[in-house]
């Protein structure tokens, strides 16, 4: 249906692949971002290789990932709670997931498929390890700490969110060789296993750190990028307190889009409400009971830590629903424990599953018919068009030999992925009504340095935005001649009598 756009942040990923593929590029981090590594760039590259650099690969990568999750959940089910059914009704509630799951589990931004999965194998490595050591083989024993280590270590590179995966099941580990301190020394070999295989996976975090330094690492993974708050400590905690709640919690299952404040489903809306606090009330309700206790707690623990996370970092600025994507995960998995032991006959339990999964199916099909905006990444109106002309607008670009030039952020990348870089436009205009611009919208700066060494420049903003208006009169304030084209939701200013840069008409990083 096409109901997926491709935005900037996705075609960034396909830059990458395809650089790595063609150019022999070896990012660790995504374009301008220090707390996203470059592993799904390299998936998408393998992708490349064998399918070609078409959108669609990106997205296959997604869903072969995304199957994995769901696969190991099941997995997770039996091994933290002894039964397939837990597993298996969560993988059910996964499959047809609400619309926030779907979304951030088909466009890719950069590495939260892989911290699904990555979170995950954690989970069950880590699970393991602490079997054996209640009992089994020494061996076994090193191999699943060196496989949690090398977990937690790629996972800190690939995507810091997995670190809400990481913490709850180390202090799990911890507290399971405490408790085997009589027989700590049969033991001791998994500490130095973990730790190994955890530089092992996090060795491209290292390798930048050595000559970026570390100080930039830390301070990106606890939300740096973003940080653009002001007002005291306490105010800040209050807002993302806010944002949790009433933002995040009405996305995370599926009662509204992640990007406008729409209800979804209404008839159905209340029920599910009713099956998820139930869901919630009983699994709080169990972590008193005596049986897998521990793993009730890690479960409890990930919900916790992702919650500590958001209040207290940057990151709880960005309400954005790609962060309540494990956190549906959590609650997944405790519809499935939960619903598993009800006692009650398997029509009603089918029942309650049926509603929840119709529920959240209808909430996409009505999101992906509203197209556009379809299911979008984005949040802020003014960046927010109609994809579908960008073939007309390559084709009208090629036919007038503009080549170089200069967009935004949100225009740029995906042009210069659909059209196999032959359309260089540097992402230095501004997106917001404003005319502000954020100096980190330039990610690739060779794109700055081809754009600045062109002969000509052409000019794309979208239609009836302040910038458009903006170029107009500025062109004309300095005598130069030119020609307008509109397509689509684009206006393309081309065949300028001379060459204007963007600094030139006080745009980029001068503020108008």
């Amino acid at each position: 249906m096409d109901a997926v756009p491709f935005n900037g942040d996705e075609a960034i990923v396909g830059l990458m692949a395809r650089h790595i593929l063609v150019d022999g590029e070896r990012p660790i981090f995504f374009y301008g971002q220090a707390y996203m590594g470059s592993l799904d760039a390299y998936l998408v590259a393998a992708g490349f290789s064998l399918f070609g650099q078409q959108i669609w690969v990106i997205r296959l990568i997604q869903t072969i990932l995304y199957l994995g999750t769901l696969a190991s959940t099941v997995a997770l089910g039996k091994s933290f709670f002894g039964n397939w059914d837990a597993g298996m009704i969560a993988a059910i509630l996964l499959a047809i997931p609400p619309v926030n799951v779907t979304l951030y589990t088909t466009a890719s931004l950069g590495g939260y498929g892989e911290a699904l999965l990555i979170g995950n194998l954690s989970l069950l490595s880590g699970m393991g390890w602490i079997r054996q050591m209640e009992g089994g083989s020494r061996w076994r024993s090193r191999l699943l700490a060196l496989a949690f280590g090398a977990c937690a270590g790629g996972g800190l590179w690939a995507n810091g969110l997995t670190l809400i995966y990481t913490l709850p099941m180390t202090a799990a580990i911890l507290a399971a060789l405490v408790r085997q301190a009589r027989r700590m020394r049969a033991y001791l070999g998994g500490i130095p296993a973990a730790i190994l295989g955890f530089f092992a996976g996090s060795l491209p975090w290292w390798l930048y750190a050595l000559r970026q330094g570390a100080g930039s690492l830390i301070t990106e993974l606890l939300g740096n990028n973003v940080a653009v708050e002001t007002g005291s400590w306490l105010a800040r905690v209050g807002s993302h307190l806010l944002s949790l709640v009433v933002l995040g919690g009405s996305v995370t299952f599926g009662f509204r889009p992640p990007w406008e404040v729409r209800w979804l489903g209404l008839p159905l809306l209340p029920f599910v409400l009713i099956i998820w606090a139930g869901i919630v009330f009983l699994f709080i309700k169990s972590l008193k009971a005596a049986d897998r206790r521990v793993e009730r707690w890690i479960l409890a623990g990930i919900v916790v830590v992702f919650t500590g996370g958001f209040l207290f970092t940057s990151f709880g600025v960005d309400p954005s629903g790609r962060y309540f994507v494990p956190a549906y995960w959590c609650f997944a998995l405790a519809g499935g424990v939960v619903i598993s032991a009800l006692k009650v006959p398997r029509t009603w339990k089918t029942l309650i599953i049926a509603l929840v999964v119709v529920y959240q199916g209808w909430g996409t099909v009505d999101c992906a018919l509203r197209n556009p905006p379809g299911l979008t990444t984005q949040f802020f109106a003014p960046t927010v068009y109609d994809h579908s002309h960008y073939p007309e607008l390559i084709a009208f670009l090629e036919r007038e030999g503009e080549t170089r030039g200069y967009s935004t952020y949100w225009i740029s990348y995906p042009l210069a992925f659909r059209s196999q870089e032959a359309l260089i436009f540097a992402p230095a205009l501004p997106y917001h009504p404003d005319l502000s611009y954020a100096a980190g919208d330039d990610r690739y700066p060779k794109y700055s340095e081809l754009a600045a060494q062109a002969e000509t420049a052409a000019y794309i903003a979208l239609r009836e935005s302040s910038l458009e208006a903006y170029l107009q009169t500025q062109f004309d304030l300095r005598g130069v001649v030119w020609k307008k084209e509109t397509i689509g939701d684009f206006v393309v200013f081309y065949n300028l009598t001379k060459k204007v840069q963007p600094g030139d008409i006080g745009l980029g990083s001068v503020t108008p």
